[in-house]
């Protein structure tokens, strides 16, 4: 067993223990999602169906609760960099994939996405490894896809999460002409290189 599994706090939780933090998750998930953070841990535990002293052991205030759902996101992000980054193909169009499937994924629960940018300081303050993990492997695939000369050479890597908000914006409006995925293909196009960029 490695170093990781001995002192990961949610491997050492008993199963009954892990059961009950994955359903405070999903419950959390679903009820910030509609009432956004201004949500309590007493409806997160309604939605859980579980005892209000059963959430605040596993995540005693409730800023502990959105950070975990903050340090979530960016830990499913990173797993789909790792990915790209052992796709064999042109390093743009396999950055541009992990776009994609980032966007599907932010897709599928674009209100909580919506709900977390509210979220305080502190908490993306407690994600900030999550963000650098991130962070590098995002440099990685950008630095391929602009050595291959296939993306515009002035992106930097803070620039992509930047845009991808953006797109994740989009998610939220439902007027019409919000197409997140032509917002998204937009994107796309815009940061790939022309052959006359540095």
């Amino acid at each position: 067993m490695s170093t990781t599994e001995n002192t990961d706090p949610v491997r050492q939780l008993r199963s009954d223990a892990r059961r009950n933090r994955q359903r405070i998750l999903d419950a959390a998930v679903e009820v910030f999602s509609e009432q956004g953070v201004e949500a309590q841990i007493d409806d997160v535990a309604r939605r859980a169906d579980l005892g209000v002293g059963t959430i605040y052991r596993h995540f005693p205030t409730k800023e502990a609760l959105v950070t975990e759902l903050v340090r979530r996101k960016f830990r499913q992000f990173a797993a789909n960099a790792r990915e790209a980054l052992t796709v064999e193909g042109e390093p743009f169009e396999v950055l541009a994939d992990m776009l994609r499937a980032d966007a599907e994924l932010c897709a599928r629960d674009a209100s909580l996405q919506h709900a977390l940018t509210g979220a305080g300081e502190s908490a993306w303050t407690h994600a900030q490894a999550e963000i650098d993990e991130l962070s590098g492997l995002l440099g990685e695939l950008v630095g391929r896809a602009q050595q291959a000369g296939a993306m515009r050479g002035d992106i930097g890597v803070d620039d992509i999460p930047m845009l991808m908000c953006g797109v994740s914006a989009t998610m939220t409006h439902t007027a019409p002409g919000f197409d997140w995925h032509r917002h998204l293909e937009l994107v796309i196009a815009m940061l790939r290189g022309d052959g006359h960029r540095a």
